[in-house]
């Protein structure tokens, strides 16, 4: 409880033999020293799972849901996927960081901080890349803040509420059980936007935002699953692929004016690594 009321504190991991890890946003990933037993572990995945009337069992050994409250981001798992009951927590983002802040830790040049500035300024399509905890959403928050004295009209799509906008005019929608990210993209085209922004596109999605994008809609942003800048070309069109057989190249050149491409450093703290102009 102690880790997770430290604001500093973004995610909380158990791992089955017992061992807790925490992610801070100074100090990167560590252990704790600390540790739960395969009891202690047990009872609070149960109990999570109980809050969202859901079993968590041998039978139905996952537990994926928001915690009550906070809305921070739990994933469970008991055997028999798991050897022991281990979990993660990945909390919303209190005190977010700026691009001032990347810049100050060395996570980001002062040049490559103004040319990003100037980017969203002039609605540029920017993609920010990178494999899972590179730091992807945090990094889209710094971006965000850019624009929260924006007059246009934000239209923020997500799995879940983990972008945070201080823009006045925004409209935040999430994906459900009916509507999946691809029906929510066609579906804000109806609404006025200005500005398209997506948490993160895995799936067929990825053509209809490039879409949206190219047709009167740039200073979007989004995040992707990626291993390179160079790499994520290839992957938003392996995306593509899931809807349609034959990828739209010119679409893609047209629709995407920068990847940024995050990374952990030697020191385990997220930097961007690289920025590709396209």
């Amino acid at each position: 409880m102690a880790l997770f009321a430290d604001d500093d504190i973004i995610e909380i991991m158990l791992n089955p033999g017992g061992e807790l890890w925490a992610e801070s946003l100074t100090k990167g990933k560590f252990n704790t020293q600390h540790g739960l037993t395969f009891a202690q572990a047990e009872n609070i995945i149960k109990l999570v799972a109980a809050h969202q009337r859901a079993i968590a069992s041998f039978d139905h050994p996952e537990v994926a849901c928001e915690l009550p409250g906070s809305g921070a981001r739990f994933q469970a798992w008991l055997p028999p996927v798991v050897t022991s009951a281990c979990f993660t927590i990945r909390k919303h983002v209190v005190r977010e960081l700026s691009l001032d802040d990347y810049v100050k830790s060395g996570g980001l040049s002062a040049e490559n901080a103004e040319t990003l500035r100037t980017a969203v300024r002039e609605k540029k399509n920017i993609i920010i890349a990178g494999g899972t905890g590179s730091g992807k959403t945090t990094f889209a928050n710094a971006l965000l803040q850019e624009l929260s004295n924006t007059t246009d009209r934000l239209l923020v799509l997500e799995d879940l509420p983990e972008l945070q906008i201080a823009a006045k005019d925004c409209v935040k929608l999430r994906t459900c059980e009916t509507k999946t990210m691809r029906d929510l993209v066609k579906g804000v085209m109806r609404m006025r936007p200005d500005r398209i922004i997506i948490g993160e596109v895995r799936d067929g999605a990825a053509l209809e935002l490039l879409k949206a994008w190219n047709t009167g809609h740039p200073g979007g942003l989004c995040t992707v699953h990626a291993n390179s800048a160079e790499a994520t070309i290839s992957r938003l069109e392996d995306l593509i692929q899931e809807v349609v057989n034959v990828v739209p190249k010119r679409l893609l050149q047209e629709a995407i004016d920068m990847i940024v491409f995050m990374q952990r450093n030697k020191a385990g703290k997220h930097c961007v690594k690289e920025i590709k102009l396209l």
